[in-house]
């Protein structure tokens, strides 16, 4: 199986990276911005699984020339299985709020990013006719709440991208699979879980989204209560959901 996984070193990334080697022997290309990070990442892979071969890469994830030169390599020696885009950053809503370059690289790296990579590997994707595209958004994309609008929009632009691009592969061998987990226990979510959050188990989570890539769902909560939860916050009426605290 090949895999391409942007974003490699997210605990998610990594946590589904050791679920797919640990079944079959894969042929992985792990894509981050830090490649020592990247590599620690490999190193553990490799030894977990002796048969497959994990390559490691690092670029600029906003450089789109850069990231269509790596879309080529990675389809150039045989057709891509999975390509699964996890990358993204969380910071704090007042800090975003108060630093106008912040809140430009949260929506840069949660919504410009990921539309640049699904792009450049949906265009390798078609080019062989099937492959399955991943995209990591969020339930904070379901609606502009106060308490991470900024990070909620760039995930509502995520969903609204995804949705794009399952109508363009709707009549094809290629699928297109938007996850969008709830709170996760990783380094991203520290300071929720420091203020009493109770984020859900990363391994379960990532259990969870190899299972939904695999039956190539279109969209899929994790853990599945985000579903119902949502859909209630989706529909409370304005004048309800405005004197909410969220």
């Amino acid at each position: 199986m090949r895999l391409v996984v942007i974003g490699a070193t997210s605990a998610i990334a990594e946590h589904c990276c050791r679920l797919w080697a640990q079944r079959t022997a894969c042929d992985m290309l792990l894509v981050a911005r830090d490649a020592s990070k990247a590599e620690r990442v490999a190193q553990d892979l490799r030894v977990r699984s002796p048969a497959s071969t994990v390559a490691v890469a690092s670029l600029d994830f906003l450089d789109a020339a850069a990231i269509g030169r790596l879309a080529e390599r990675a389809a150039a020696s045989a057709p891509i299985d999975i390509v699964l885009i996890a990358h993204g950053s969380l910071p704090e809503q007042r800090m975003a709020e108060a630093d106008l370059a912040l809140c430009r690289s949260t929506v840069e790296v949660n919504a410009v990013s990921p539309a640049l990579f699904a792009e450049a590997f949906a265009a390798q994707l078609a080019r062989a006719g099937r492959g399955t595209l991943a995209i990591i958004g969020s339930v904070a994309g379901d609606r502009g709440r106060k308490a991470n609008y900024i990070y909620g929009a760039a995930k509502g632009f995520i969903e609204r991208y995804a949705e794009g691009l399952q109508h363009r592969f709707a009549d094809s061998r290629v699928a297109i699979v938007l996850i969008k987990p709830g709170p996760t226990d990783t380094p991203m979510t520290a300071t929720l879980k420091a203020r009493g959050g109770r984020p859900a188990s990363v391994e379960k989570v990532a259990q969870a989204i190899v299972r939904g890539i695999d039956a190539k769902r279109p969209l899929f909560y994790v853990p599945a209560r985000w579903g119902p939860i949502m859909f209630v916050v989706r529909n409370l009426p304005r004048v309800v959901f405005n004197r909410l605290n969220i």
